[in-house]
Order: C-alpha cells, then sequence, then structure tokens
C-alpha cells in the first residue's frame, strides 16, 4: 500500500503513508474534539486556517474531511497564505481520493504542484510528487507512477530528509509488488525503508511496512510469514485509528483463510473489511469487500447470494470510474468556454449593433456544432482507450501464461492442472547474489538483475522454452510444456550454454566499478504436473519431485558450469561431449549421478 502526505493512509491497491511533520491519526475522539471546538468558535481567529488544516487532515470520514479542506482553500485565499492553501489543495486531493474520485484528485494536486514549484519549496514539492503517483497508480499508469515517485526520491535524498525518503521508497516498492507483479523487488525496497521506519520509531511507517511485506509474501505464496507481518500491521493499525488500509488486509486475510478452506475465518474477515468500508464511505473498498463476498459464496456453491453480492460490488465499481469524472471534467471546460463566447457574443453585438436574433441564432448553431464535434472526439477517444486497455490486458496475461494456458483461462474462467510425461526443468543461480544485495542500493540491485533476466527470457523465447517464474536471483524455466516435444532436453541445454556465455561475456566486458556475477546452471529431465495458481495474480508453476532434482543439480553445480542428472544425460549423450561427475551426495536425495556438459560434439 503506498504513502499519503499529511493524511490519513489510504489505499488504492497500494498504501499512502502519511510523510510531514503535521501528522494526524484517524482518530474519532480527536476529529470530533476539534470540530467541537471550530463549531462553537472558541478560538482565536489567527487560529481558524490551522484549526481548518488540523480537521481536514486528521478526520476520519472523507466527506467531512473534503468539507472542512475546501472552506479552508476558501479562507487562506483569502487571507493570501500560499501555505495553507498549499495545504487546502493537499487535504482535497486527498478525500477525493478517498472517495474515489481520482481524476478530480489529481486535479487538485497538480494546483498544489504549481503553487509548490512558484514559492521554491522543495519538500512541499516531494510531497505532491508522491500524491499524484499514488492517483497515477490507481489509475494502472505504471509509467507516471514510477517517474513521480522517482522525482520525489531525488528531491528527499538531496535535502537528506530520511524519513521522506523511506516513504517515497515505500510507495515504490508498492508499486513493483502489486501493480507489476514483481514481489521479489519490492522486498528489497521494504527492506530498506524498513530500516529506516525503525531508526526513527514511526510507528504508522512501521505498520504499513509489515502490511506491504506481508502482501509481497503472500504473492510468492509465504502464507504464514505473510499473516504474521498482515496481522502485526492490523495491530498497529487499529492501535492508530487508521481503518481504511485496514480493509485491504482483512480482505488479504480472507484469501488466505479461504485457500486454507477456514470459511468461518475467511467469511469473518470480509465481512469485517465491508462493514468499516462502509462505515468511512469507502466506495472502492465497498466494492472490493463485495468482491470477496461473492468469490466465498460462489466457492461454498452458494450461487444466489454470491450474484447478490456481485452486483452489488458492479453498482459501487462504476460509482468510481474514472472515465465518467474525465468526461464531467471536460464537460464543465465546455461550459466555460461557452460562458466566454456568450459574453464575447454580447459585446461584439454592444459594439456593431447586430441584430439580436441572428447573434442568439449563430450562436446556438456554432454552440450545436462545437458540442456534436466534441462528443464524436470524446467517444471516438473513449473506444480508443477500450481497445487499447483490451489488448494491453490480453498482453499482459500472455506475459504471466503460456498462450494455450490463458486461451483456457479466458474461455473457460479456470484452468485444469495438467501431467507431462517428459520435461527439462532448468535452474540458475547467481554466485555471491547476497553479499551483492546488502551493499548495493535497491534500485541500482533490480536494474542490474533486470539485464540479465531480459537477455534469459530472449533466450528462452529464441529456443522454445517456458519461464516459469524468477524468484529473487534465481531463474526457473522448462521446455517440453505446455506443447510436448521430443527434443526438449537438447533445446534446454542449448540455451544453458548461451546463458553462460552471456554472463560470462558481461563479466569480461564490465568496466570498473561495474557490478557483473558469475553464475551456476542445474538441468534435469522428468514428470511434472503443470497448472495455475492463485485466483487474483495469476502465476503459472509446476509441481514434482523433477522439479526437486533440477534445484539440487543448480546448488551442486560449479560457477561457469552446467551440471545435469542421469535422465538429461540419456537424452542429450549423443549430441553434447559430457564429463561424468561420479555419484554425489545431493541434500535429501541421497547419491545422485551428475554430469557436467562441456561442449556441442563436432
Amino acid at each position: 500500500m503506498k504513502i499519503i502526505f499529511n493524511k490519513k493512509a489510504y489505499v488504492t491497491l497500494g498504501f499512502f503513508i502519511i510523510l510531514s511533520t503535521m501528522v494526524y491519526c484517524q482518530d474519532q475522539a480527536k476529529a470530533d474534539s476539534l470540530e467541537l471546538v471550530y463549531t462553537s468558535g472558541e478560538f482565536e481567529e489567527k487560529d481558524r486556517l490551522q484549526l481548518l488544516n488540523n480537521l481536514a487532515t486528521s478526520h476520519p470520514d472523507p466527506e467531512k474531511s473534503l468539507q472542512f479542506a475546501k472552506e479552508l482553500l476558501d479562507r487562506a485565499k483569502a487571507a493570501d497564505s500560499t501555505r495553507s492553501i498549499g495545504n487546502a489543495y493537499m487535504q482535497i486531493g486527498n478525500a477525493l481520493t478517498l472517495k474515489g474520485d481520482l481524476s478530480q484528485a489529481l486535479a487538485s494536486f497538480f494546483e498544489g504542484l504549481k503553487m509548490a514549484e512558484k514559492s521554491g519549496s522543495k519538500k512541499r514539492l516531494g510531497t505532491f510528487y508522491i500524491a499524484i503517483a499514488g492517483v497515477y497508480s490507481s489509475m494502472g499508469n505504471n509509467q507516471n507512477t514510477i517517474q513521480y515517485y522517482k522525482n520525489a526520491i531525488k528531491i528527499f535524498k538531496e535535502l537528506g530528509d530520511s524519513l521522506n525518503y523511506a516513504y517515497a521508497m515505500e510507495n515504490l516498492g508498492d508499486e513493483y509488488n502489486l501493480n507489476m507483479a514483481k514481489p521479489d523487488s519490492a522486498l528489497l525496497f521494504f527492506k530498506e525503508s524498513g530500516t529506516i521506519f525503525k531508526a526513527k520509531n514511526s510507528k504508522t511507517g512501521m505498520a504499513y511496512n509489515l502490511g506491504n511485506k506481508g502482501l509481497a509474501y503472500a504473492q510468492l505464496g509465504r502464507n504464514t510469514i505473510a499473516e504474521e507481518n498482515i496481522s502485526g500491521a492490523i495491530r498497529l493499525l487499529e492501535e492508530l485509528g487508521d481503518y481504511y488500509p485496514i480493509c485491504v488486509y482483512l480482505t488479504y486475510m480472507a484469501d488466505m483463510y479461504a485457500q486454507r478452506a477456514d470459511w468461518n475465518a475467511a467469511f469473518g474477515y470480509a465481512e469485517r473489511s465491508l462493514e468499516l468500508a462502509k462505515q468511512f464511505g469507502l466506495k472502492e473498498q465497498i466494492s472490493d469487500a463485495y468482491l470477496k463476498l461473492s468469490e466465498l459464496h460462489e466457492k461454498r456453491g452458494n450461487v444466489a447470494a454470491s450474484l447478490k453480492m456481485y452486483k452489488s460490488h458492479i453498482a459501487f465499481k462504476d460509482s468510481v470510474r474514472n472515465i465518467t469524472q474525465v468526461q464531467n471534467m471536460a464537460n464543465q471546460a465546455l461550459a466555460r468556454k461557452q460562458i466566454e463566447v456568450d459574453l464575447e457574443k454580447q459585446r461584439s453585438k454592444n459594439q456593431q449593433n447586430i441584430s439580436i436574433g441572428t447573434a442568439i441564432f449563430l450562436l446556438l448553431i456554432g454552440l450545436l456544432a462545437f458540442g456534436l464535434y466534441r462528443r464524436n472526439r470524446f467517444i471516438r477517444k473513449t473506444k480508443e482507450i477500450i481497445e487499447k486497455e483490451k489488448d494491453r490486458s490480453d498482453h499482459l496475461l500472455l506475459n504471466v501464461l503460456p498462450k494455450e494456458t490463458a486461451d483456457e483461462l479466458m474461455e473457460n474462467g479456470k484452468v485444469v492442472a495438467k501431467k507431462f510425461d517428459s520435461v527439462t526443468v532448468m535452474f540458475t543461480d547467481f554466485k555471491g547474489f547476497t553479499h551483492y544485495s546488502e551493499n548495493m542500493a535497491p534500485e541500482k540491485l533490480v536494474e542490474t538483475v533486470g539485464v540479465y533476466f531480459e537477455k534469459f527470457d530472449d533466450i528462452m523465447e529464441k529456443y522454445g522454452l517456458e519461464k516459469i517464474k524468477t524468484i529473487g536471483d534465481a531463474y526457473m524455466c522448462a521446455g517440453g510444456l505446455p506443447y510436448p516435444t521430443k527434443d526438449h532436453a537438447h533445446k534446454m541445454v542449448q540455451a544453458a550454454f548461451e546463458i553462460v556465455d552471456f554472463v560470462n561475456e558481461t563479466k569480461n566486458n564490465a568496466k570498473e566499478g561495474q557490478v557483473y556475477f558469475d553464475i551456476r546452471v542445474g538441468i534435469n529431465t522428468g514428470p511434472v504436473v503443470a497448472g495455475v495458481v492463485g485466483n487474483k495474480k495469476f502465476s503459472y508453476d509446476i509441481w514434482g519431485d523433477t522439479v526437486n532434482v533440477a534445484s539440487r543439480m543448480e546448488s551442486m553445480s560449479e560457477p561457469g558450469k552446467i551440471n545435469i542428472s542421469n535422465s538429461t544425460y540419456e537424452l542429450i549423450k549423443t549430441n553434447f561431449d559430457c564429463e561424468y561427475r561420479g555419484e554425489i551426495e545431493a541434500k535429501n536425495r541421497g547419491k545422485v549421478k551428475m554430469y557436467f556438459v562441456n561442449a556441442l560434439k563436432k
């Protein structure tokens, strides 16, 4: 979850954590106390702007928060208080984001950004960069999200503001985790930000760091440690009175208990999420809670209840659709333009004494034509956006799943696990990666590993092999599925040689100070079961003893070497020069025959 400034924590898919010297928890009692003081008028006039800002910041009800923020903006403009105007734009954007009005929230944040640029306040500029990035994240615009977070990180690093730097790093990690499905990369960011939160004793920061790590571990299938982290986050957030992110965490807890078939607990967490979301008028989270309840009822075979919950989900989802807000903003702009045209026509009529009837007739014709033009253009652009998003969704699905599996999922809504009698599995691992990960900046480490894995992906595509997943610095792939082939072992060994050659070439050409790795490769052939795991973030995976043996082949290999099992050797020995290593003791396997593949026979 991502972090928002001068506000209680806010959730889109990620968390917004609070960043400022003026931070207030979602404490209903405190909000009620402040509101009582304000409505009673028992305060000095010079304190009015600060009191309004505190109310807008701390009130747990986004509707009330928006009301106080708008009053703050009007009074700040009247008082010509640049700082308070900036605070007002921030709180208006925060409240609108909580309400699901993303387009209007973005407009408010950009107004605040202009004020920050004009005043020259770098810290204020950084806070608006993070707020804007958070909205873009909710809209699914990864490119803009990452760019604005990096802008904020650069500013806070220059200012030496470690806490705000940690908040920006936490948000960037969340983007990699939930919106880009890269939990391993996200955990590197969370590790750095979590260290800073502990050093600064930031309870809010520690709460979201725990929650974010829990979501990352959940994506990796490590449910026990995921639940421990999320439960810890919920406890801290309850102490802080911060309920919005709790709704999201409760939904994830419902998922975990559903996977264990503990239906009472699963329904309990989902219903509690819905109750909190309704209490604070959080439309987007109400929609998500209804969807989760619909899924749970469907799994329990209660079709009628599932359909009812799904209808409620759609109703709330439609209420926060961003495209409707974009259309409203366009119509408002058109209305302002119409007023300007009317005034100009009126002045022209007075000056030139043109007939009133003719002027009105021409104006109406012009406005009608202009309105039709704008409407047709909007419809055309909307269709283009819908088509582009559909193509993007299909492309993303094919990046995660094989085409045959993706087609089955889109057609049937699920994928049946399949057994393959002969599949070749390969694992690679970088030597000394842990050492580098402890001494490098997370961004640099992710960028460096990304260069290697992108090349590995190209090699997989070249030989018609299937990438399964990456686990930290480990790369796992398979040949002979989803379409069975006879030469999968030969292709896998050829691909392994290209991987080793690329790693060695990168090492030999490395410039002074540039990071490089050595690599170990292990390969095994045998039967596996393949299928799709998860119902939210789909993942194609394989299971079986063949996979475990392949992993052992990699761990028992040497840097720059390709270590294969006897089953793979029998399939490739006529085409490749292999060196018998003997029967070597492997963890949990006993003695296993192993071979180094040295070269292709001439």
